[in-house]
């Protein structure tokens, strides 16, 4: 792997933690949703990563692609309030299932491996500037 190839790796990465902290941003935006019908309750999103390589001659894995981004399949939380204007006809609102605590992990890690990623991309260029100046 050259040192240039660190740079489309390091992007793709970039990218997939981008998305990942744009999820993550709109399932705490909607972590107070609720609804008396279940099917309208927004539900927490996660993006699916996959690893891949550009060629068949290269290392397998070398990158980093978003997939799909897939709705949670845990369970909504059922609430008794009868006064609540989105009550159903027995008083039950459904709330959404967003962790906030789950997710403000999640965009503590993907800030962190952006920030990481960023690193890398410095270091490389760092590197490549000092294998230029040594022909000086």
């Amino acid at each position: 792997m050259s040192l240039l190839q660190v740079f489309d790796i390091a992007g793709g990465a970039m990218n997939a933690q981008s998305v990942r902290l744009n999820v993550t941003a709109s399932n705490l935006a909607n972590a107070g949703d609720v609804s008396g019908d279940p099917q309208k309750v927004y539900r927490a999103r996660q993006p699916v990563f996959s690893a891949f390589s550009e060629s068949l001659a290269e290392q397998p894995g070398i990158g980093v692609r978003v997939d799909d981004i897939v709705e949670s399949a845990a369970p909504l939380q059922l609430r008794y309030q009868p006064d609540h204007p989105e009550a159903d006809a027995d008083g039950n609102v459904y709330a959404t299932n967003v962790n906030a605590v789950e997710e403000m992990v999640n965009m503590m890690s993907a800030s962190r491996s952006y920030k990481n990623n960023v690193e890398m991309i410095n270091t490389t260029k760092d590197l490549l500037l000092q294998t230029l100046s040594l022909g000086r």
